[in-house]
C-alpha cells in the first residue's frame, strides 16, 4: 500500500499533519475513537517530523529522528508513505525522510486518512 499526499506549504506554516486510522468504535454514548497507525506531525519552527500511533485509547512513545527536514514555507512536496511489511516508510520528493515501526496490527483497518494544517493539498492518491 502507498499513499501518496502533495501539496504546497503555507508562506507562514506553524504545523501540517497526516494520520492513518480506524474508524471510532462503539455507538453513542459508548463510542470510542479508533485506533491511530500513524500521526506524523511536521513542526516548522522546530524543524521537527513526530510519529506517534494510538493503541486502545492510548499514545505510544513519538519518534522524532529524521535525516534532514525537507519541508519549506511556500514550497510544494510530494509525501509517499509506504506500507511495508515492519513499518511505514516516509519518502519526500523521493528522498528517503523516516521510518515507523507497526504498532497497530491490523493494518486492513487503518481505513481513515486525515491531512490538515498549514497546506494547500493538491492530490491525494
Amino acid at each position: 500500500m502507498r499513499i501518496i499526499v502533495m501539496g504546497i506549504i503555507h508562506k507562514k506554516p506553524k504545523s501540517m499533519m497526516v494520520t492513518l486510522s480506524c474508524p471510532p468504535r462503539g455507538e453513542g454514548d459508548e463510542e470510542q475513537e479508533g485506533d491511530v497507525g500513524l500521526q506524523l506531525t511536521v513542526k516548522f519552527t522546530e524543524k521537527a517530523v513526530i510519529r506517534n500511533s494510538r493503541v486502545n485509547g492510548k499514545w505510544g512513545t513519538s519518534e522524532n529522528i529524521i535525516s534532514f527536514f525537507p519541508f519549506a514555507a511556500g514550497e510544494s512536496f510530494k509525501m509517499e508513505i509506504v506500507c511495508e511489511h515492519q513499518q511505514f516508510r516516509i519518502l519526500v520528493d523521493g528522498q528517503p525522510l523516516c521510518g515507523f515501526t507497526h504498532r497497530v496490527t491490523q493494518l486492513a483497518s487503518l481505513t481513515s486518512l486525515h491531512v490538515g494544517g498549514d497546506l494547500q493539498l493538491t492530490k491525494v492518491a
